[in-house]
């Protein structure tokens, strides 16, 4: 066991002792040694109810036989992050996780793992450390919330409270309307109520075969994930007797699975950051270029917020990935996953499936998947939308652009009333070095539905937003305009044509204008001079590349 050399040898007395003074017995040396390595916080909603579901690993684990160690990492709220300085530290935390349960689990030489997570950053943190590690891993998230209800209504946090901001501003809802949906939005534990990033990255932690079936939906706080979480202790320790480690799950074909059902739910445009951040932590080669031809044959068989009105109890109920798996199996690669259940074992195994919430193949929303990746004059390479959740009469745009140079000075264009129908707003300097971190635009995107414009303007930004966008809202346009990208070059009435369809993102400026333009441009000074943001836009790669950090840091 890989804990040995810890904890057996005369040369380790002291190490022993101190192990000791933990509570450890002699009968629980000799056990293999498995960290628990947990997120949980009083800060995140979708991590409160976590140190329960701690318990029942904890004792998974006993009763497989291992020796259970909770350890934890701090998380970020991207809700509460949005908005201020705080959410330059978003992103940026991805890669801290990663680097945190890699230096516990190596330092301490843990056997196993069973990482227990569930927002937007900490689960592909958490991945990229399973990659690299490379030992018998399973992954539980702690579920999605319950809708909220107001007057008989369902209500996500995403939606019903950000885009109340423009609603307010617009003179369509009170601000006494909006502080009662802010108060009854969240109803209590658990990932925001829709298909955004946190429930995303579960669903496709879950096809991916690290955590077990129907982890992904099972909702915070219910019986049926505190039984989840219990199997996913006893499972790791028959990964480690079999020696399955989590790189046997992170095959080419598994994140292709994953990119596949991505595609298939609609979910959230940031895992085209996360899923090449993991594969590149698992030394496998996927691009945004998988993500376009993965989408091309793909259907779109849910609705889930923000795409439509499901929520992701409704998924649940419905059958969630295991139903998702059985409706695509021809479409899926048969990889093993961690609950000792190939995936088409899994799709086999589905007795029941609500087809008004998950779609057959032959009645799709769309044929094609929720993401498209634009390349073009303005994106050499690549930009990302969410196409599921674009009108069609949008899927072809033109219009002149509007550039700001931050989310700041284009929402308070917004409700000055000086962006207009036809605009394509231009925001630059929210990428991952120029940001620094790729702040959510979610407050920008939220406010243009509120005030009515959502189905008349465009968005571009080498920003991000977060999971719950929905518009035409283009995002990740790379490179950015802290490396003098293309973006960096508009000025404002600059004609933008967007197509969907045809996947062309461009900047119909000739080519004589832009090199004077950017003979003429000048490097922005980095936002911050000093401390782990400083450090971060030194070695940040392009959101083109998952963001992640130069030379393997």
């Amino acid at each position: 066991m890989r804990s040995d050399e810890a904890k057996k040898g005369l040369e380790r007395s002291a190490n022993r002792s101190l192990l000791y003074a933990t509570g450890v017995t002699k009968s629980d040396m000799k056990k293999p040694f498995v960290g628990v390595c947990s997120s949980f916080t009083d800060l995140i909603p979708g991590h409160i109810g976590m140190r329960r579901l701690e318990q029942f690993i904890r004792e998974g684990v006993i009763e497989g036989g291992g020796m259970p160690f909770v350890f934890c990492i701090p998380g970020i709220c991207d809700g509460i992050a949005m908005g201020h300085t705080g959410m330059h530290y978003s992103l940026p935390s991805r890669e801290l996780i990663a680097d945190m349960v890699q230096s516990i689990t190596e330092a301490h030489r843990l056997d196993g793992l069973v990482l227990l997570t569930n927002c937007d950053k900490i689960t592909p943190g958490m991945l990229m450390a399973a990659a690299r590690l490379d030992i018998p891993t399973v992954v539980v998230t702690a579920g999605p919330m319950h809708s909220g209800i107001y007057r008989g209504r369902k209500l996500s946090m995403v939606r019903d409270t950000f885009e109340a901001v423009g609603k307010v501003q617009a003179g369509t809802m009170t601000e006494a309307e909006a502080e009662q949906l802010e108060c009854e939005a969240c109803p209590g534990e658990g990932a925001c109520q829709g298909l955004y990033t946190a429930n995303t990255m579960a669903c496709l932690t879950e096809t991916m075969g690290l955590s077990l079936p129907g982890c992904a939906t099972a909702l915070a706080g219910s019986a049926r994930k505190t039984r989840i979480a219990k199997d996913s202790g006893k499972r790791v320790m028959e990964l480690i007797r079999k020696n399955e480690t989590a790189r046997k799950f992170m095959s080419k074909e598994a994140f292709e699975n994953a990119i596949r059902m991505d595609m298939a739910l609609g979910g959230s445009t940031n895992t085209t950051l996360h899923i090449p951040a993991i594969a590149h932590a698992a030394d496998v080669d996927i691009t945004l270029d998988d993500f376009d031809r993965l989408s091309r044959s793909t259907p779109n068989i849910t609705k889930l917020r923000p795409s439509g009105e499901h929520m992701m109890e409704d998924f649940d109920y419905a059958g969630g990935i295991p139903a998702s798996l059985h409706i695509l199996k021809d479409k899926i690669h048969n990889t093993p996953t961690v609950s000792g259940h190939s995936t088409h074992d899994i799709a086999d195994a589905v007795q029941w499936i609500d087809y008004d919430v998950i779609r057959k193949t032959d009645n799709a929303y769309y044929p094609e998947g929720g993401i498209a990746v634009l390349k073009g004059s303005l994106a050499p390479e690549g930009a990302v939308v969410k196409q599921s959740a674009v009108e069609k009469k949008l899927l072809q745009f033109r219009g002149k652009a509007k550039v700001y140079e931050c989310e700041e000075d284009a929402i308070k264009a917004l409700f000055d009333k000086k962006i207009k129908e036809m605009d394509v707003i231009i925001i630059r300097n929210e990428g991952p070095k120029g940001g620094p971190g790729m702040r959510e635009s979610l407050a920008l995107t939220s406010a243009i539905a509120g005030v009515g414009l959502g189905g008349s303007v465009a968005l571009v930004t080498d920003g991000r937003f977060s999971g719950g966008t929905k518009n035409l809202s283009i995002g990740h346009v790379s490179p950015e305009s802290f490396d003098c990208g293309p973006i960096g070059l508009v000025k404002d009435g600059d004609e933008i044509e967007i197509d969907l369809p045809n996947r062309k993102l461009n900047l119909l400026v000739d080519d004589a204008e832009i090199e004077k333009r950017k003979a003429a441009w000048k490097k922005p000074a980095p936002k911050f001079t000093t401390g782990w943001l400083s450090r971060y836009t030194s070695l940040v790669e392009s959101a083109a590349k998952g963001a992640v950090l130069k030379n393997g840091v």
